[in-house]
């Protein structure tokens, strides 16, 4: 069965109430902020096109087969164009689209963002934290 988001894609329109009109840009942050997704565009986009085996090594943490499942999916959404070369042996590169480079604005402003805030998210979580032990060490 395939899921919401799946449908959507497929043409289907959303159900009444959904998410989609609760926030209008939950299916971008579906294609786009994905557990693996944003790396994956982050990387094509700073260092240009890129093997499979140069893409696995930066990225890092991935599996090989999840990286195979996001650049499927990415180059399905028009984010990312596969080039396949045959040599012997073959040689396969891939490289962040027209599409995926417009995302280029938003990276930078949420590098900018997490450069700004991220230091006052540690700081409101060590406060938050604090506070529901000190709350904690006064119960019975």
């Amino acid at each position: 069965m395939k899921s919401t988001t799946e449908k959507e894609r497929a043409g289907a329109h959303p159900a009444p109430g959904g998410a989609e009109q609760a926030c209008p840009i939950a299916p971008v942050l579906d294609i786009v902020f994905s557990r693996w997704t944003t790396p994956i565009l982050w990387t094509l986009n700073e260092f240009g096109r890129q093997r499979f085996v140069e893409l696995h090594r930066t990225i890092g943490t991935i599996t090989a087969k999840v990286l195979t499942q996001r650049l499927r999916q990415l180059e399905r959404d028009g984010l990312v164009v596969r080039t396949y070369h045959p040599e012997v042996p073959p040689r396969v590169e891939y490289e962040i689209s027209e599409l995926g480079r417009s995302l280029a604005p938003i990276f930078a402003t949420l590098s900018d963002w997490s450069t700004d805030h991220l230091p006052l998210v540690e700081r409101a979580r060590r406060d938050f934290d604090a506070a529901a032990e000190r709350a904690a060490s006064h119960r019975p």
